[in-house]
C-alpha cells in the first residue's frame, strides 16, 4: 500500500496532466476521424465496400502495427533525455528513429504485397477480397511517410510541444474528407473507385501528414535532425533501440492482432458481420483515442520527471493517468449503453448492419473502463523504460484468454458476433489487471534514467 499512496496524485499532478493530455488526444481523436470519415463515407457507398475497408485497414495495421509501437522508443529516451536537458542525447534518439522507421517501413511494405493470397487462405468473403485487397496495396506508398510522421509526432510530444501536431492533424483532416469525396464517388473528373479511392486518400494525407508536421515543427526540431550526430548509426545504439521498443511493437501487435483474428472470424460469418464489427470497432477506436492520448502524456510526464531525478513526480503523474482514464471512459461507457442504436445509424443505412452493430456497441461499452486502463498502464510503464513486461501480458490475455473466450462463445456458444466481442472484453479485463499489478510492482522499485549511448538500458530492473 506504501506504493500506492506515493502514486496518488495531487491537483497539481492532475492540472499538469490534463494539460498536456488533452490536445495529446485531441490529436489522437483528429487522427483516428479520418478513420471515422472513411467508414462514414465509404459505409454510405456500399455493404461491401465497407466490408472491404474493415478487412483492408486491419490488413494494414497487422503488417504496420509492429514498426508503430517499435517507434515509441522515442517515447522514453527523448523525454527522459528532455527531462535531464541532455540534447545530444535527444537528438541522436530522433535521428535513429528516422533511420530504423525507414527499415522497418520497407518489411511494412514487403508484408502487405500478399494480401490477397492471405485473405484467400482465410476464407474471407469472396465479393469482399478483391475490393480489400486493392484498398491494402494502394497504402503501401503511404507507409513510409506515415512512420516519418510517429517519429516527428513522438518526438515532439516527449517535448511537451502538441501545437505543430494540432494544426497539421486539422489540415489534413479536411484534405482527407475532400479527397475521399473526390476518389470514392468520381467527383471531379476521377474515376469512381470506392473502397480503393479511400485507400488512395488516405496515402495522400499521410504524405500530407509527414510533409506538414515536418514543416510546422521545424523550428522546434531543426536543431534535432540537422546535423547528423557523431556515432548516431552506430549498431549497438540501435540495437539497444530496438530492445527497448521491439517489445512495444510486439505488444501493439498482440493487442492489434486479436482484434484482426476477430476481424477474420467474423468473415466467417459473413459480409454483415464484418461491416457491422467494423462500425462497432470504428466507434469504440474513437473514444478510445482519449485512453491513448493519455497513455501518451502519461509516458511523456513519467519519462520526463525520471530524466530529472525525481521519482515522487514520476508516481505521482502514473497515478494521475490512470486516473484521468478511469473518470473519462466511464462516462464513455455509459453513452454506449444507452444510445448504441443512434450510434449505429450515424455509420450505415443498411437496416441489417445497423441492427448488428447495435448489439456490439454495448459490448464495447463494458470493456471501456479495462480498455483505457491497460492502455495507461502499458504507457506508464514504457515512461520507465519497462516494454518487455506488458508485452508478455499480452500475450497471455489477449491470446491465452481472450481469444479462446471469444472463439468458444462465438461458435461453440453459437453467440456469432456478439460472443467474439465477449471475448475481447474478457482479454481487455484480464489484460488490465496484470498490468496494474506490474505498475505497482515497478513504481515500487527505484526510477532511473535508461541510456541507450553508454550502456545498456534498464528493461526489467531499475538502473
Amino acid at each position: 500500500m506504501h506504493v500506492v499512496r506515493q502514486m496518488i496524485p495531487g491537483r497539481e499532478d492532475l492540472a499538469t496532466m490534463v494539460k498536456l493530455a488533452l490536445p495529446v488526444a485531441t490529436v489522437q481523436v483528429g487522427l483516428m476521424f479520418m478513420g471515422v470519415v472513411d467508414t462514414i463515407m465509404v459505409g454510405h457507398y456500399s455493404a461491401i465496400d465497407l466490408a472491404a475497408v474493415a478487412l483492408g485497414n486491419m490488413y494494414f495495421f497487422t503488417a504496420a502495427v509492429f514498426g508503430m509501437g517499435t517507434l515509441f522508443v522515442l517515447d522514453p529516451t527523448v523525454s527522459q533525455a528532455h527531462g535531464a536537458g541532455d540534447e545530444e542525447a535527444a537528438a541522436k534518439a530522433i535521428q535513429r528513429g528516422f533511420a530504423l522507421a525507414l527499415g522497418l517501413g520497407v518489411m511494412a511494405a514487403v508484408l502487405l504485397l500478399p494480401v490477397r493470397a492471405v485473405l484467400t487462405v482465410f476464407q474471407q468473403p469472396p465479393e469482399v477480397i478483391p475490393v480489400a485487397a486493392g484498398y491494402a496495396l494502394v497504402s503501401i506508398p503511404g507507409v513510409f511517410p506515415f512512420y516519418a510522421f510517429i517519429v516527428l509526432r513522438q518526438s515532439l510530444q516527449a517535448m511537451g510541444r502538441v501545437a505543430p501536431i494540432f494544426w497539421t492533424i486539422l489540415v489534413t483532416n479536411l484534405a482527407n474528407a475532400f479527397l475521399n469525396w473526390v476518389l470514392i464517388y468520381g467527383h471531379l473528373g476521377f474515376p469512381e473507385m470506392g473502397a480503393v479511392g479511400t485507400g488512395w486518400a488516405t496515402t495522400v494525407s499521410r504524405w500530407l501528414m509527414a510533409l506538414g508536421l515536418l514543416a510546422v515543427g521545424w523550428p522546434i526540431l531543426g536543431r534535432y535532425i540537422r546535423p547528423v550526430r557523431q556515432g548516431v548509426f552506430e549498431a549497438v545504439a540501435i540495437l539497444r533501440m530496438l530492445r527497448l521498443g521491439a517489445p512495444i511493437g510486439m505488444h501493439m501487435f498482440l493487442e492489434f492482432g486479436v482484434f484482426g483474428i476477430t476481424a477474420l472470424f467474423m468473415g466467417w460469418i459473413g459480409t454483415i458481420a464484418v461491416a457491422s464489427h467494423q462500425v462497432a470497432l470504428n466507434m469504440a477506436a474513437l473514444t478510445f483515442m482519449f485512453s491513448v492520448g493519455v497513455t501518451q502524456a502519461s509516458s511523456v510526464l513519467v519519462g520526463q520527471a525520471v530524466g530529472a531525478g525525481d521519482p515522487g513526480r514520476a508516481r505521482r503523474s502514473a497515478g494521475a493517468g490512470l486516473l484521468l482514464a478511469t473518470g473519462v471512459m466511464s462516462v464513455t461507457a455509459v453513452v454506449f449503453l444507452t444510445i448504441p442504436e443512434a450510434l449505429a445509424r450515424l455509420y450505415t443505412d443498411d437496416p441489417e448492419v445497423m441492427a448488428l452493430a447495435a448489439l456490439l456497441i454495448p459490448v464495447a461499452g463494458v470493456f471501456q473502463v479495462v480498455d483505457g486502463l491497460q492502455v495507461v498502464a502499458t504507457g506508464v510503464l514504457r515512461g520507465v523504460g519497462d516494454t518487455l513486461a506488458p508485452m508478455l501480458v499480452g500475450l497471455l490475455g489477449f491470446w491465452l484468454i481472450g481469444l479462446p473466450i471469444g472463439y468458444w462463445l462465438g461458435f461453440g456458444r453459437d453467440w456469432g458476433a456478439v460472443g467474439l466481442w465477449w471475448g475481447l472484453a474478457a482479454g481487455l479485463g484480464a489484460v488490465a489487471l496484470f498490468l496494474l499489478i506490474r505498475v505497482r510492482v515497478r513504481f515500487g522499485q527505484d526510477l532511473r534514467r535508461l541510456t541507450v549511448d553508454d550502456e545498456e538500458p534498464a528493461l526489467f530492473s531499475p538502473g
